[in-house]
This record gives structure tokens, sequence and C-alpha cells, in this order.
């Protein structure tokens, strides 16, 4: 019945766990793992491991089972015909793994569509939200990412990122569409309202940085990080072309939370798609006060189009 692929993770199922995904088996209600289970994060399938269900559809039901109003994707589950007890019934099983997972009613809450995913605890591992990019789901973050009113969102919001010679990367990232404004200056050292001469030494601590103000429905936080790695090199640490100090440094300057939650799930994306030759080295720090740089730094390159850099767009990654 279950796939082959996953004989070793079926030889690890505890004998609950066998009977239920493998045997159509059924534990007993309100006396399973999940069924009054509240944290935020993820449901996988035991044997396979792909995201089946999120915190965020899960729902009371009285029944004394965890209940979904819906998968986080309709591929990952499968569904058949069952006559097993003599009545009509609906299995749910999982897609990859061929898992019996329960089954699925048509009597749930009906402002959520009406369906309810009735599942057995010993069917899934749950991941909290906190261990998604550690487990390698940092994907599903952005299920858990909070919206904000409207009417109290800003339209544009402002990043800070760090990647050599801020010239450059001001040049690339003005034309960006959703990008309003590109200013540079020096971001992370420790002395305040530092100049080019006390930051070149790289005694100061400070980065040579873009402020990027953009438009965030035009363009994602998560896109504009993607360009930046495709503009510089996150590998090296300290060190841009020929330039070297750790006012070179690449570095993300994170404004909030959310900012920060990105920025670590990209990186463990690229790192784990082999994106790069070498492990990322950026730096993923909180911002403190930008520093734009002397007004004769700010466009340089549009002022003097035959000047100096060592940025250029590399081909597009998939990751």
């Amino acid at each position: 019945m279950s796939n082959d692929k996953y004989t070793h993770a079926i030889r690890q199922l505890n004998a609950l766990q066998y009977q239920v995904t493998q045997e159509k088996g059924t534990e007993r209600p309100f006396d399973n793992q999940y069924w009054n289970h509240k944290e935020e994060g993820i449901y996988v399938d035991i044997v396979s491991g792909k995201p089946l269900f999120s915190s965020q559809d899960k729902y009371d039901s009285g029944t004394g089972w965890p209940s979904f109003t819906k998968p986080i994707d309709k591929v990952a589950i499968a569904t058949k015909s069952d006559t097993s007890l003599g009545i009509n019934r609906v299995e749910v099983r999982s897609s990859e793994g061929d898992s019996h997972l329960g089954h699925v009613f048509q009597d749930g809450p009906k402002d959520k569509g009406g369906t309810r995913f009735c599942i057995n605890s010993a069917s899934l591992r749950f991941i909290h939200k906190d261990q998604l990019v550690a487990e390698g789901y940092g994907e599903y973050l952005k299920l858990f990412v909070k919206k904000d009113n409207k009417a109290s969102t800003p339209a544009l919001q402002k990043a800070i990122l760090a990647g050599g010679c801020f010239w450059g990367m001001e040049e690339l990232l003005r034309n960006l569409d959703g990008v309003s404004d590109v200013r540079v200056g020096y971001s992370g050292g420790e002395t305040k309202n530092p100049n080019y001469e006390q930051v070149k030494t790289g005694l100061s601590g400070h980065a040579e940085s873009v402020e990027i103000t953009f438009n965030p429905q035009k363009l994602s936080y998560e896109t504009l990080l993607k360009f930046f790695f495709r503009i510089h090199n996150p590998t090296t640490k300290d060190q841009q072309g020929n330039d070297i100090g750790n006012q070179y440094r690449s570095a993300i300057f994170y404004t909030n939370d959310e900012q920060k939650n990105i920025a670590y799930n990209v990186i463990a994306l690229a790192n784990k798609s082999a994106v790069f030759d070498k492990k990322i080295v950026t730096e993923i720090t909180k911002s403190t006060t930008f520093y734009p740089a002397e007004e004769y730094h700010q466009d340089y390159l549009q002022k003097n189009p035959s000047g100096y850099t060592c940025h250029y767009i590399r081909k597009e990654w998939t990751f």
C-alpha cells in the first residue's frame, strides 16, 4: 500500500503510527497528541515529511480529533471512497507518502467553506513556526506573517543593505521596478556621524550601505533580497572584487522582525539550493542609524558614468 520510497521511514513508526497510516486505523478521540493542540506551525506527513495542514486552518470541531478546514495545498492530499463501515465516507491520504490520514466531511464551519478534515494525530508531525527555517520549511513562514491594517500601513517601506562599494549597488538597485529612491551611506558601526575618511579605514565598524525606499505592492522584500544576491558575491567575507575590508562586507540590516525572518529564509533557501559554490556569509543584523554619505557619493555613477564599479547583474536563480 505504501510508497516504496519511504520504506525506511515506515520502519521507524511506532505501533499506533503504523496502524493508522498503513492499516487505516483510527486512534481514540480526546486521547491523542494534537486534538487540543493550539501552537502555531504546520503539520506534516509522519512518513514523507510533506506539509499537509497549517495551524491557521485548525479548529475545535468537538469530535476529539484534529480538525482542519483545508490543507495547505490541495495537491498534498488524495481522497478516495471508503465503504468499510457500510456507509459512504471519503478517506483522506497523503499524496506523496500514501499515508492514511483520516476522513473529510462536509459539516465544517460554513464561513470557511463547510469542509472538515478529520485527521489522526498519529499520521502527523508538528513543526513550530519558529523551527520552520531550521527544519527546511522556511517557505511556509509566510503563512504566519501578520498583515497590518491597510489604513496604518505606510505605502512605502525601507530596506538597508550592504554589498561592497555603494556606488555600484546604488546604480543597479535604482532601476529595479518598485524602487522609488536609493541613497548611499554608512550602517552597522559604533562611530556617530561618520565620514568617508573614517569609514574607509575599516576602523569605524560601518559598512558602505544603501538605503532603499520601495513600494511593497510592486516589490516584495523577498524579491528585493533575491536581486541583492544577484548583484554581489555574498560568499566572500569583507570583500567584493578588489575592495577588501569590513566596510565592504555583505550585510542585511533588517528594520523589523518580518524582514529578519524573510532574510533568514531567503539565505536558507539559497544555501539549500546550492545557488552559490560556497556558503553565504551575509551578516543579518538589526538596523540602527543609517548615516547618509557625503553629497559627492550620492548618484555617483550618474554623475560619473565611467566611474569605478565591481557590481553587475548575475543570471537569475530559482530558489
